[in-house]
Parts: structure tokens; C-alpha cells; sequence
């Protein structure tokens, strides 16, 4: 029997049997995990380790199957470490059971002790819900939170996630114009109405698990249950959801389990004494690049753990779905390090860590059980087949990949090419190459181009002028040419390249800078780990009209649909710099030369009748001139050589959308 996905794409078949492969190992570790029972009703995890609440006392439960002793002490217990010695049960298994409702109470601060080899090592547990840091002694400690008996009033049953995402991601913490870290109440109040406003439906939220390096941007994780305390408390997040789910807005959560911190106090490393507990052994468990600990996707007791944490996020917080972060290192024994990926031999040598496969299929397939209009991506630049295709066809069951590729080519054109040498050509493929029947998630910078040591695309186009010839008054040839290409850059990605969009926070109007995390580099600054929305808001200057582009542009996608719609190229020229494409009645006119505006150049189209401009990055509300007549209407009428199409005129450096009336 050959894999559905064959029928998509023919060139895979010599790689038939390693998909059947995929398809059967994904069946047999199902199988063996949960036997006939769904996949939801296995990942429980959080309902039965950590810390919880009896009708007459407390229990505490952790896997801990190397450790020789283990014991539960806090301030409850004077941090008396042998007050309250756990007893082992089963399977790697202690427990402890505190008799008296107060034996606990909300805030106290509390440890796990494990005993090695005679080695006393303290740490947190591994379920615990908030975890914090002492501000004299530096440890980390959890802290008993009523969590999952919070009773928080959800209003939000009947929401469902967007069918089409336009995503706003975001960073709590940097969320604020102050030089500190921000709160989630702060975000609730301040930052979710302006992403309405700007007609974004989705937000993902960044760092959200508690991580002990901020600089980190949560990408290394310690504490995969425990809510970031550094932005408030779980309730606080909570209502953050909440909210944005009353004002239709679906709320992802940028998940890390490719992972984890290789701390030892405060993380999952040698939590039980041994290298192996969570973690491959030896090199194999260690990610050499990044300094982290790998977890061992084929132990079922991980898969537990990584499994329940989805659902936790999903069911105690209602998160609509996850952007799981790093999947190509998950994918590969080298973790795609290097590798460009030439050939489809690379996706299925010995290269590859099926275990991992295997491990994200399970995640798709228990997400989608629990809500079946639940959003996943992943981040993969490899180019996996399948990603986006059902786990019964081959497929690795998600539902849109993040077109990585993208930001780079925008940078590299950035960089290494002067205008006139833009190739169209190249462009175009880069922007519509994608795997059949797998949808996409375009963008055109993220988050890592915006690190310290690289910049936005809009620094990178205006640098150093931008803080001198960014007033409304200023003229500067070299602000005019970075705003126009900011919004071209925009508009065609957007309009070629996925299914959904997606923006990092302050991008849309062109936030310039950097971002740099404090840290003693910097002498523990902030300066560059905020968002000036100020900017924007400044009727003076010029960080509004690419603002307001942006809310044009999102609300012209969105009401024509044109997501959803595969384009067609209809006109590409490398001399003129020119690039038309249509989607049924709405056609696309870009002209990236730097120098000439065309009179009465030739528009193709696909259907005959009247047109009309429906958005114009000339429009003078944009920061552009107005020379296009956004009153004037097009007759789209069949030439003698067979081509349907009108004449328009084309300013350089301009993007115009063009409606069939």
C-alpha cells in the first residue's frame, strides 16, 4: 500500500516505504501508550504529579526513578529537608502525603529533595505551577499555587480560533515603553486593543513558561507548567486570554519542547540524579549550539510529560493552539546545522530522528482531539514533506509551517543587492515555492532579525537617518525610499507567500533599533527591550503612515479573502522591475524600480470587465505621493494577441491592488 501522500506529490515515491514507516510507527507508539484509550484521556500528567489539594490535606507526587531518597520540605517545614520524606511506590513514583488543609498554604515556598549517591541535591519540582527566585539567596524555589482550582469565570466557550490567522506575536515583558519588564494585566489593558485596532485576529505569545535566563527570550525553558512569574500570576494570564477570546482574537502559545535549560537547580537536568531521566545521554542529549539539554522522545514516561504539558496549556488556559519552536533541530540527529537541504534523500537518511517524528505527530494528533479547530505551526526550515499533511496520509499532522525562508531572502536582497540588481524572477519563486496542499505561515522579519547585532528591515533600509528625517517635515530621499519598500515588502509577502501572516510586535510601524535583552553587556539596560508605541501615536512623524498602511493592508486580506487564494502570475518583467499577479477578480501590480514610473503600462488579468484601485502603498495617508487615482476606473478588455487586461499608470516603487467591480 502506498501513502496518501504520493498522490500529492509523485517525486516522493522512492521514499515510500520509509512513509509507510512513519505512518506505522506513529500507530505502534500510540498503541503502546494508550491502548484503546484516546490519547487525551493518557496526557494527565498534571493531574496527578506536582502538588494538589486533598478534601483533608495535600499530596505531593514526582517521577524520580534514579533517586535513592527522597524528601518535601519548604518553609512549611522550617526547610527542614528529612521532615517530610516521600515513599516510593511504583515505577520510579514517590509521594508524600500532608495531613490538614493547612498543612499548605497559597505562597509558601517549597523543594524537592532528592538524595544520589549520598549527594543532597535540591530542586524544583517538576510539575510545579509557579516557580520563583529569591531575591537574596538567587535559588529558585516553587511556591504553592491554587492553580488548577482557580475558579476563574471563562466567558469564552463558544470561541473558536481564526480560520484565517493574521498573527501579532508578542513578547510580554517587552510589551511596555518603560525600561522594565511588563505585566499581563499591563498587556490585558493596553496592548490587546491596539492589536484590534489593528485588525490582527491572532495573537502568539512568546515566553510565556518560566525560564531563569530573561535574555533567553524563553527559549530556554526550566519549568514547562509553571506560568513566567516575572509577568504576574496564572490568573493574570487567565484574564489576558480571556479577554482577547471576548474580542475574537485566538491566542497561541509559542511552545519549546525541541529543549530544555541544562540547569540542574531550577530545570528538569538531573533532576533524579542521573543524565538520562528526561534526557538523551552523552552527546546525544546535549545541543551543542545552543547549550541545552535534548529530550528522549522515544521514553514513554517524556512523552507523558511533554504530552500533559499541551494539554495544560490548553485545558487550564485555553490557549487555541501552539507555534512549536525549533522543529528542524527536533528533526535531525545534527539538527540541521548546516545542512541547505538539496535533495529529498536528506529528509529520510539516518540523519533523521524518527523518534522526534513520531513525538510531533502525537502532539498534532492529541491538539486536534482536544480541539479540533485548534492551530498548530511549526517552525521547520528544512523543509520536511509532509509537515502539513494528516498523520494517516504520511503526513506529520500540522497545520501550517512558518515560510522561514522568506525573512532571509528579504534581508539578503536588503544587504547584498543594490535596487536595480533586485532579481524578479527570483523573487517570485522564493515567495510562491511551497509544498502542495501544505499551508504557510508568511512573514516578513521575526523576532531573531531584530536581535542585537542585526536589524528590522526598516533600520536596516533607513538606519541612522531614522532618528534625524522621520518628522512629517523632513524630507529625506533615503526615509522615502525605506518607506515605500517597508510597505511593497509587506503587501507582495502577504499576498503571495502564505495562507496566513504573520508580524513581531512594533514592525508593523516600522520600530526601529534593535532588541537587546539586559544583561551586563549592556550594564543591565532596557532601553532596547521595550516597544516605543509613542512613535506611532506621534501625529509628527512618519512611524504613523506606515502603521496605518499596515491596518489597510490587513483589512483589505481580510475582507476580499485573498488568503485563502493561490496566485497567479500574470506579468513579470526584470528590466522594468515589474511583477503582476492576480487572485481571480483582485490584481497586483508592483514596479521595485528605483527610478522609472510607467504610463499606460499593460495589466493582465484573468476576467474582463471594470477595476478599481482598492489600495495603493502611494497613498499619501501612507507616506507615499498620491499618483494613483484610487477614483479612476479600468477597462480590463481582450487585446488582439489573446490577452485579457488595461493600462494603468505604474509610479515606481509602488504596490497597487486593483478589484474587479
Amino acid at each position: 500500500m502506498k501513502p496518501n501522500i504520493l498522490k500529492i506529490d509523485a517525486t516522493l515515491a522512492p521514499y515510500s516505504d520509509a512513509l509507510l514507516n512513519r505512518i506505522n510507527t506513529f500507530g505502534k507508539k500510540l498503541l503502546d501508550l494508550v491502548g484503546s484509550q484516546n490519547i487525551s484521556d493518557f496526557a494527565n500528567g498534571y493531574e496527578y504529579f506536582g502538588i494538589h489539594p486533598l478534601e483533608n490535606g495535600w499530596v505531593y507526587r514526582e517521577w524520580a526513578p534514579a533517586a535513592d531518597e527522597m524528601y518535601f520540605t519548604g518553609n512549611f517545614a522550617n526547610w527542614d529537608i528529612y521532615a517530610y520524606p516521600m515513599k516510593r511506590i511504583k515505577n520510579g513514583v514517590f509521594e508524600v502525603y500532608l495531613d490538614g488543609k493547612d498543612a499548605l498554604k497559597i505562597g509558601q515556598k517549597v523543594q524537592a529533595i532528592v538524595i544520589k549517591d549520598g549527594m543532597i541535591l535540591r530542586r524544583v519540582p517538576s510539575y510545579a505551577r509557579r516557580v520563583v527566585q529569591d531575591t537574596k539567596t538567587y535559588e529558585w524555589c516553587a511556591e504553592v499555587d491554587d492553580i488548577l482550582f482557580d475558579e476563574f469565570e471563562w466567558t469564552d466557550c463558544d470561541f473558536k480560533p481564526a480560520k484565517t490567522p493574521f498573527i501579532y506575536e508578542c513578547h510580554i515583558g517587552m510589551a511596555q515603553e518603560d525600561g522594565r519588564v511588563g505585566t499581563f494585566s499591563e498587556f490585558t489593558e493596553n496592548i490587546l486593543p491596539k492589536i484590534k485596532s489593528l485588525g490582527y485576529n491572532t495573537i502568539q505569545i512568546m515566553a510565556i513558561m518560566e525560564h531563569p535566563y530573561y535574555g533567553s527570550f524563553g527559549y530556554q525553558v526550566s519549568n514547562f507548567f509553571a506560568v513566567s512569574s516575572r509577568y504576574g500570576m496564572a490568573r493574570d494570564l487567565k484574564e489576558l486570554i480571556n479577554t482577547a477570546h471576548k474580542n475574537g482574537i485566538t491566542v497561541l502559545l509559542d511552545v519549546v519542547h525541541s529543549h530544555a535549560v541544562k540547569n540542574g537547580g531550577e530545570g528538569l537536568n538531573y533532576f533524579d540524579g542521573s543524565h538520562y531521566q528526561y534526557f538523551h545521554e552523552g552527546k546525544r542529549g546535549y545541543h551543542t549550539a545552543w547549550d541545552t539539554k535534548l529530550f528522549n522522545y522515544d521514553k514513554n514516561e517524556v512523552l507523558h510529560f511533554l504530552l500533559s504539558n499541551l494539554k495544560y496549556w490548553m485545558k487550564i488556559f485555553h490557549f487555541d493552539g501552539f507555534r512549536f519552536d525549533g522543529v528542524t533541530s527536533m528533526l535531525y540527529h545534527d539538527h540541521g546545522l548546516g545542512s541547505a537541504f538539496t535533495d529529498y534523500s536528506m529528509y529520510f537518511s539516518q540523519n533523521t530522528d524518527t523518534e522526534a517524528v513520531t513525538y510531533l505527530q502525537l502532539a498534532n494528533k492529541l491538539v486536534h482531539e482536544i480541539n479540533p479547530n485548534a492551530i498548530t505551526i511549526a517552525e521547520d526550515m528544512s523543509g520536511m514533506p509532509g509537515m502539513c499533511i494528516p498523520i494517516k496520509d504520511g503526513g506529520i499532522g500540522f497545520d501550517y509551517r512558518l515560510s522561514m525562508g522568506i525573512p532571509d531572502l528579504w534581508i539578503k536582497f536588503i544587504k547584498e543587492y543594490k535596487d536595480d540588481d533586485w532579481d524578479m524572477f527570483k523573487l517570485w519563486f522564493e515567495l510562491t515555492s511551497r509544498r502542495k496542499k501544505e499551508k504557510a505561515i508568511c512573514y516578513c522579519e521575526s523576532h531573531d532579525q531584530a536581535l542585537v547585532g542585526d536589524k528590522t528591515i526598516i533600520f536596516r533600509l533607513c538606519d541612522s537617518e531614522m532618528y534625524w528625517k522621520m518628522n512629517k517635515d523632513s524630507e529625506s530621499p533615503i526615509i522615502d525610499r525605506g518607506i515605500a519598500l517597508h510597505k511593497m515588502i509587506r503587501l507582495i509577502t502577504a499576498s503571495t507567500s502564505g495562507e496566513g501572516y504573520l508580524n513581531f510586535m512594533g514592525n508593523e510601524f516600522g520600530h526601529p533599533e534593535w532588541i537587546d535583552f539586559p544583561r551586563e553587556g549592556n550594564n543591565w539596560s532596557y532601553h532596547y527591550c521595550r516597544r516605543q508605541w509613542s512613535l506611532a501615536d506621534n501625529k509628527l512623524l512618519k512611524y504613523e503612515y506606515l502603521r496605518n498602511f499596515d491596518v489597510a493592508m490587513i483589512k483589505t486580506l481580510k475582507s476580499e479573502r485573498l488568503m485563502s487564494k493561490t496566485p497567479k502570475s500574470q506579468w513579470i518583467d526584470q528590466g522594468d522591475k515589474v511583477i503582476i499577479s492576480s487572485k481571480k477578480k483582485v490584481v497586483f501590480a508592483f514596479n521595485f524600480h528605483p527610478d522609472k514610473s510607467f504610463e499606460n503600462y499593460f495589466v493582465p488579468v484573468e476576467e474582463e470587465g471594470f477595476y478599481k484601485i482598492i489600495l495603493s502603498t502611494d497613498d499619501k495617508n501612507f507616506g507615499g505621493f498620491d499618483r494613483t487615482d484610487k477614483g479612476f476606473i479600468y477597462k480590463a478588455e481582450k487585446t488582439k494577441d489573446g490577452r485579457i487586461g488595461f493600462f494603468a499608470y505604474l509610479p515606481n516603487r509602488c504596490g497597487v491592488v486593483y478589484k474587479k467591480q
